[in-house]
């Protein structure tokens, strides 16, 4: 709070300025408003200290050996664990350079790459394809076809209209001379002012090529178009989900009766999750680690007149994972887990190796450098079982972008370097069988693993669902235009007459709060989960046609990663139209991060799992806590402290009757959980504690609006769940995934201000008031809530609005970011103590 404020009251004679004129009731309340803001910004609500289960509790179960509860890792960096170093690994003023050659290129990249004085730019040395021109005839067709569409539409005078016609032009030109498609992004972001960074975002060196060939290739009149307008600029409404036309999609019918299901051995394996490593290799100690955009601990992130956060050299709240941090949490896992001498059976990687850099910033070696290196050092730390691992939206260049097959040649495989790359490196490390590796060379990286056991894991590649990757947004019809969805059927089918079981690995959740996945495929893989046997629901605004299909005698358990917190989602029959033990079908574990930017602690957990049913047992959640890094600079005698966190099954089983110990924590246990918090809300207040991994930035989660908020994101295992919450779920759907939330809520705040006030809405007015508070917004962000706001009810509209998703526990916001990890709103008394200023203590209205 003291670094925000001080930029805030530092910056308050130009935020003045803006209220000249005003009265010195309007303007106090301003002031008022922006140190409220800097509380908001810096994350400071009440801190939850969870009751955590004491290891000797867990001791009691003879088949639980995990000791000690807590592990110091040792402040040196073990220098024997790499031949060669680009540095002095013994210093404590840098992070080590080892000297990495890989394995399957037997390229030993140089230091260059990763050297944090000097980050490369502007990658000029891989390609960036375009789509090949096309001929006349065919620009005539679809001149005439674009031209007839857009005749046809009677709302052209509106802003969606307008939108649709402009990608339509963009289109043409794409086709005809896909060379300028970069040019003209740049162009018209710098003529409507949509950012500050047109040039290295929008051009050919940034996401400028894959822009073109989205263009070039959707539907610009159709949903495709559409969905590009409503996702990217908020001018278009969202459209409904497609209709699923299942008639002929599953092979055989759902056998009945079901199988009996197997029986559990009581043998208990002990599985790892690790999840979001997001390692930096160019991080800087001492740098600034308190910058307001983007990933911070960076030379190039300049402070305007002194660094105030030295950046410590065991990480930060706002930064990517250090390799000193990457290390101590490799050296804490096994002692803390028992696995010292034998490893797990076998680990889980659930996505995001890479940092968070910017696109023109990355480049192909860079992202397979960071694959090398966290691969080869998993392997060497973690023991000999298998691991196994999916991409996640930032291992790729483009970060987040993915092409499907159906895109044609050559473009449908310019993302196959990454895909030969990793499965030669799952193959190097001797994680996968050749048949999986052929699979993850030709399935975009997902592939299938048949072990001995009777146990299939299944890695899905869910880029391909992901809002951010724009090839997303090509035939949007086709809720399976890359394929990999009818690989996952066919891999689940075949399961099913092998009487295996299945777990699913994967990135981007498919539900939550709907934030992050698209709708149409997340609702074809709903529909493997669930028994929908109810009524179609066309009339609220989707469609999800009747199935029953894979669930719960084939699915296990489903992980993800993404969001960087402790969460898990509930998958019910009937598409949730009833909610109920009985219902509940499957759960999907969101494995908490072991980076702790955005304001989390460093996580892992481990899962003990039946060796015959492969059901979970129980769950154990380890985190260390970043805030107590500064004081181990400049030392080498100790490191962070990982510490044993709680026991899923003892946190929150003592309130399920009935439920034996070696009863599964399935689907219908954690719906019994969710019934619990209703009745008892403190429980949703442990949840929101084990969300941020104990963070000292998680704050309270104790209202009425965020409890249900939070239980109905449990509930919610696919994109369209929330929208039968309108109360709960917000209103503005986001324009924008950011890593960092705090922009956003500045944003929304900002706009409530103006609107409490009675002043025009702006995005110079937004952008004057986010920057009197210290935050960085690109002028698009502003200029688009600006105009979502026109003609709106503001505070009816945002007050309802919250985090979600990426955004971490430790935002602030109004009922629905309370749920998503945000603070409290305010209490009734304290809102009633001087009606005048009563306005001043509203829920802030955040927006993801």
């Amino acid at each position: 709070m003291t670094f925000l404020a001080s930029v805030i009251y530092t910056n308050m004679r130009q935020a003045r300025e803006f209220y000249r004129g005003l009265t010195p009731n309007v303007a106090m309340k301003f002031m008022k408003r922006l140190a409220v803001l800097a509380v908001v910004l810096a994350g400071l609500g009440a801190t939850v200290v969870a009751q955590s289960t004491s290891a000797s509790a867990v001791q009691d179960n003879p088949d639980v050996k995990i000791q000690p509860s807590t592990f110091t890792v040792p402040g040196a960096f073990p220098t024997s664990v790499y031949a060669k170093y680009y540095n002095n690994p013994t210093a404590t003023d840098a992070q080590v350079q080892p000297v990495i050659s890989d394995p399957i290129t037997h390229k030993t990249y140089p230091l260059s790459l990763t050297n944090p004085d000097s980050i490369p730019v502007n990658n000029t040395v891989d390609p960036h394809p375009l789509p090949p021109k096309a001929p006349a005839s065919h620009l005539f067709a679809q001149a005439v076809a674009q031209i007839k569409s857009i005749a046809a539409n009677p709302t052209f005078g509106s802003p969606c209209a307008k939108c649709q016609a402009g990608l339509g032009i963009a289109k043409f030109l794409a086709l005809a001379a896909p060379a300028e498609g970069p040019k003209l992004a740049v162009e018209l972001c710098e003529y409507f002012k949509l950012s500050n960074t047109c040039e290295s975002t929008f051009g050919r060196l940034g996401i400028g090529s894959v822009i073109t060939q989205v263009v070039a290739n959707a539907d610009a009149s159709g949903l495709d178009g559409q969905m590009l307008c409503q996702n990217f600029f908020n001018l278009c409404p969202l459209p409904p989900a497609s209709p699923l036309n299942l008639t002929s999609w599953f092979k055989k019918p759902k056998p009945s009766p079901l199988p009996p299901p197997k029986k559990p051995t009581g043998k208990r394996l002990k599985v790892l999750h690790l999840s979001d490593l997001h390692i930096d290799p160019r991080y800087a100690t001492g740098s600034e680690a308190n910058c307001t955009s983007g990933p911070c601990c960076r030379e190039n992130v300049v402070s305007p007149h002194q660094i105030l956060f030295p950046a410590p050299r065991f990480g930060a709240f706002h930064c990517d994972t250090p390799f000193s941090l990457a290390m101590a949490a490799m050296e804490a896992i096994p002692p803390l887990t028992g696995t010292k001498d034998g490893g797990f059976a076998w680990t889980i990687y659930t996505g995001d190796l890479v940092s968070h850099d910017s696109d023109n910033q990355l480049s192909r070696d860079y992202v397979t450098y960071t694959e090398t290196l966290v691969y080869d050092l998993f392997k060497r730390m973690l023991g000999s079982g298998p691991v196994y691992a999916a991409l996640g939206n930032h291992d790729s260049y483009n970060q987040a972008q993915d092409s499907p097959h159906s895109l044609g040649k050559p473009l449908a495989d310019q993302f196959s370097w990454n895909y030969d790359h990793v499965a030669s490196l799952w193959e190097h490390e001797e994680w996968l069988p050749e048949a999986a590796v052929q699979l993850a060379r030709a399935h975009y990286a997902s592939y299938m693993v048949k072990r001995s056991d009777k146990l299939r894991v299944i890695a899905l590649n869910t880029n391909l669902w992901y809002r951010a990757n724009f090839f997303n947004y090509i035939n949007m019809t086709d809720p399976d235009v890359s394929g990999m969805l009818r690989f996952l059927t066919d891999e689940l089918q075949d399961a099913e007459d092998s009487g295996d079981r299945v777990w699913i690995i994967g990135h981007v959740l498919s539900g939550w709060d709907g934030s992050n996945p698209l709708t149409n495929p997340t609702n074809l893989f709903y529909q493997m989960y669930v028994d929908v046997t109810g009524p179609s629901l066309a009339d609220t605004d989707f469609v999800v046609h009747s199935v029953d299909r894979f669930s719960p005698h084939v699915i296990s358990a489903i992980f993800w990663g993404h969001t960087h917190e402790d969460q898990l989602s509930i998958f019910y029959a009937n598409n949730g139209t009833a909610m109920n033990a009985n219902t509940a079908n499957a759960v999907a574990w969101v494995g908490p991060s072991l980076t702790p930017i955005t304001g989390l602690n460093s996580g892992f957990r481990v899962y003990e799992v039946d060796s015959e049913t492969f059901d979970v047992l129980d769950a154990y959640t380890w985190s260390s806590d970043v805030s107590e890094y500064p004081e181990l600079d400049s030392q080498i005698e100790r490191g962070p402290v990982y510490t044993y966190e709680y026991s899923t099954r003892e946190a929150y089983g003592k309130t399920i009757s009935d439920w034996g110990p070696n009863d599964p924590l399935n689907a219908t246990w954690w719906h019994l959980v969710t019934e619990a918090m209703e009745a008892n809300h403190t429980l949703v207040q442990t949840f929101t504690t084990f969300q941020g991994k104990s963070s000292a930035r998680t704050p309270n989660c104790t209202t009425d609006d965020c409890v249900a908020a939070k239980i109905c994101y449990m509930r919610s295992g696919m994109d369209l769940l929330p929208v039968t919450s309108p109360s709960i779920i917000p209103v503005l759907k986001p324009t924008k995934q950011l890593e960092m939330a705090s922009v956003d809520h500045a944003a929304s705040y900002a706009a409530l201000i103006l609107a409490d006030d009675g002043v025009e809405i702006t995005s110079d007015k937004i952008l004057l008031l986010t920057g009197a508070a210290g935050v960085e917004l690109e002028p698009i962000w502003a200029n688009l809530l600006a105009k979502a706001l026109v003609g709106k009810d503001v505070r009816e509209l945002l007050s309802n609005v919250g985090s979600g998703g990426g955004a971490p526990a430790a935002a602030a916001g109004g009922a629905t970011a309370a749920a998503g990890g945000a603070a409290e709103a305010p209490k009734e008394e304290e809102k009633e103590e001087e009606k005048e200023e009563s306005d001043d203590d509203m829920g802030f209205g955040l927006f993801d």
